[in-house]
């Protein structure tokens, strides 16, 4: 019986070690995320600033002027944000499920380690993929290497529209997947200036409207990857949430089971006590 009890009180020891590392990490997750969310306000000020440029760059455009669809094929190209990291629950294949309804030619981009090995093991495999930003200093590079890569497929021949899977933390608690169109641009969508005088500019005006549009991708390329951060961090926080609630019913189990072991211990030992004295007696 005692070796049973320090078992049990060595599977304790253990659970609530455990119960530090989950608390830990859920913490991590928790700060994470908030300073992702505290970051987002900024970038959707620059997105703003950059759509209202491209209006007013627009009204010095010919009257008949319409944006080139692109240069490249039919396929469409898709963006899955996915988890960098682990300990993130279904994470990456709530983001990758959203493939299943796309044609099987669609040029996929793959963001995140983790998601990149569900995608192989789902018989997906990549035109291309890279890391997930680890902190959010890293997004801004992130974007530049998306962006990247997004236009030297484009210039290759392929593809001529590209979307984003994004996953985004909502206020109730969930996590929800967005698919949101990237390219081409519809620039029908931006306002045109309503200054009285148009904006001067030292560039031609399809240059200027060109290099804007480039900074307008470049900026949806970083609120997608900051929102996916902080959804990925999110739904670790919720994984390590559940864990310890879990940990919590493994722990009061084995409460239980070491105080009836200790009990059985005491109650034996009480017995053999009383027995001893009893026996004494008799032979006195």
């Amino acid at each position: 019986m005692a070796d049973r009890l320090a078992e049990v009180s060595a599977q304790i020891r253990n659970v609530r070690q455990l119960e530090a590392v989950v608390t830990a990490l859920r913490g991590i997750a928790a700060s994470r995320a908030q300073r992702a969310h505290s970051l987002l306000a900024g970038i959707d000020a620059y997105s703003s600033v950059v759509s209202q440029a491209i209006g007013q760059a627009l009204t010095l455009m010919p009257a008949d002027y319409r944006h080139p669809a692109g240069r490249g094929g039919e396929r469409t190209g898709l963006i899955f944000f996915c988890a960098e990291q682990g300990f993130a629950g279904a994470f990456s294949e709530r983001v990758l499920d959203q493939a299943e309804s796309d044609p099987e030619n669609a040029m996929t981009f793959v963001i995140g380690t983790r998601g990149l090995a569900v995608a192989r093991e789902r018989g997906l495999n990549p035109s291309w993929s890279i890391a997930m930003a680890s902190h959010v200093d890293a997004v801004p590079s992130l974007a530049n290497d998306i962006g990247d890569a997004l236009y030297e497929q484009i210039a290759s021949g392929s593809p001529s529209t590209i979307q984003m899977i994004v996953p985004r933390s909502t206020s109730g608690g969930s996590i929800r997947i967005e698919r949101q169109s990237l390219l081409p641009l519809d620039l029908s969508r931006f306002a045109g200036s309503s200054a009285a005088l148009p904006p001067l500019t030292t560039l031609k005006p399809d240059e200027l409207l060109e290099r804007l549009s480039a900074e307008y991708v470049y900026a949806r390329l970083c609120e997608a990857a900051m929102h996916a951060y902080a959804a990925e961090n999110h739904a670790r926080m919720m994984t390590m949430t559940a864990a310890r609630h879990n940990i919590g019913t493994r722990l009061t189990t084995l409460t239980q089971r070491e105080q009836h072991l200790r009990q059985e211990e005491i109650t034996s030992e009480i017995i053999e006590l009383a027995a001893g004295a009893e026996a004494l007696s008799g032979r006195r």
